[in-house]
């Protein structure tokens, strides 16, 4: 037996995501930007280290499709680092897409320069990759645009459900064809996709989606004419074969760094891949993501509600963490919670960001939703708002912890 490939799979960089950042001093760039940096040079290094064959990234670089150039010029520093070490495939993702029909990709300008060792993909085929341990049969499914899958179809007259499931049998029958195609090499075989497959768990990603998905069949996607399935789009990491025999593993690597409190205690980091033909092997790598804390306390009864806030802030390891309160009171323990001596202790705790401290106030519904604005908060007359307007309770929060940060960001500055 040949000795296997060593594949190095990553994904959903999104570089330009700066929530809950601040300038940092030294490359004036967001703290937060610098988080999905630092986790791309760990990853690099570590690929050093190993002696890496072939780097899969599947899709997703920036945050928008339109990058400013100095986070293009960063991620390219990493891409360069990446090809001096091995050929490395970019898969386009829906992030990476142009954002009109008539302008370029994000990542495009490396296939226009003819980077060394560096190929775009953004067409379904199979090609080969030469290693330094042996070649490698790459198919490529980047992300579905359906104006292009859709141009020889009719749809006039069609709901978007019909729509939807036209274009899910397009992408089975694209898929089915890759691996086909696959199958006329005797070679380690791999598959790389940007898209969601039926089944998979969601992490942050819909919060910044851009565009509307198609599902993937993971029928399509489970087939023993692949060795191994590197995909991207979904950022909790997964393996949507676990358990199953004679199929390959069809693996999320997840993103990289987290975005947001959604993410809160997903691991992160990428797969390594020992490529072989029927016996592929891989695991995944955790990086040392920035910590998001979100500290809860009932203070409806409590006689002494700061010092229970304090204690609760001492029991916890919250040194440059991203750190949210979310705090049941009523209007007497309200009144007595001193939320400057809860800030300051969160500094003393090494506190990297204090995203928000979310206040519940007990009080009958009929107060919450009626009477008189006056007096109320801008973030308690946000969440009156959302209320009436029925938002479920988990995007109401998220919402409420936005704003909150957005708040006390403006009253800062001033």
């Amino acid at each position: 037996m040949t000795e296997a490939i060593r594949v190095l799979h990553f994904a959903d960089i999104h570089i330009g995501m700066e929530n809950y950042g601040k300038t940092d001093p030294q490359t004036g760039l967001s703290s937060r930007v610098v988080d999905f940096l630092r986790r791309m040079d760990t990853m690099i290094e570590m690929a050093r280290e190993r002696d890496v064959d072939l780097v899969i990234f599947a899709g997703d670089a920036f945050k928008t499709r339109a990058p400013n150039p100095t986070y293009q010029r960063e991620f390219a520093h990493r891409i360069r680092d990446l090809s001096e070490l091995a050929p490395v495939v970019m898969l386009v993702g829906n992030h990476d897409l142009p954002p009109t029909q008539l302008k370029a990709s994000s990542i495009e300008i490396y296939d226009t320069l003819r980077v060394p060792n560096v190929r775009v993909a953004a067409d379904y085929e199979v090609f080969e990759v030469t290693t330094k341990r042996g070649p490698v049969a790459v198919g490529t499914a980047p992300y579905p645009i359906r104006s292009r899958m859709l141009e020889d179809e009719r749809t006039a007259g069609m709901t978007i459900a019909q729509t939807d499931a036209m274009l899910q049998n397009i992408l089975s029958d694209e898929l089915e064809r890759l691996a086909a195609d696959a199958d006329q090499y005797a070679m380690p075989r791999l598959l790389t996709g940007h898209f969601t497959v039926n089944g998979a768990v969601f992490g942050s990603e819909r919060g910044i989606m851009l565009g509307r998905d198609i599902q993937v069949m993971l029928s399509s996607l489970a087939d023993s004419r692949w060795d191994y399935v590197a995909l991207g789009h979904i950022h909790k990491h997964q393996n949507l074969t676990k358990g199953q025999q004679g199929v390959p593993p069809v693996v999320y690597s997840g993103s990289m760094e987290r975005i947001d409190f959604g993410e809160e205690g997903d691991p992160k980091g990428f797969c390594w891949v020992e490529l072989a033909r029927g016996e592929t092997e891989w695991t995944f790598e955790a990086l040392p993501a920035r910590p998001f804390v979100t500290l809860t306390a009932d203070l409806r009864r409590s006689a002494n509600p700061t010092e229970q806030v304090l204690k609760l802030i001492k029991k916890h390891q919250l040194d440059e963490a991203v750190v949210r309160l979310q705090l049941e009171l009523s209007a007497e323990t309200e009144a007595r919670l001193n939320e400057t001596t809860i800030r300051d202790e969160l500094k003393q705790a090494g506190v990297f960001q204090m995203a928000a401290i979310r206040k519940q106030i007990e009080q009958p519904v009929r107060a919450r939703l009626g009477g008189s604005p006056e007096g109320l908060t801008p973030v308690e007359l946000l969440e009156r708002y959302l209320i009436s307007k029925e938002i479920p309770l988990d995007r109401r929060e998220a919402l409420m912890d936005a704003a909150q940060n957005i708040i006390e960001s403006a009253t800062e500055r001033e």
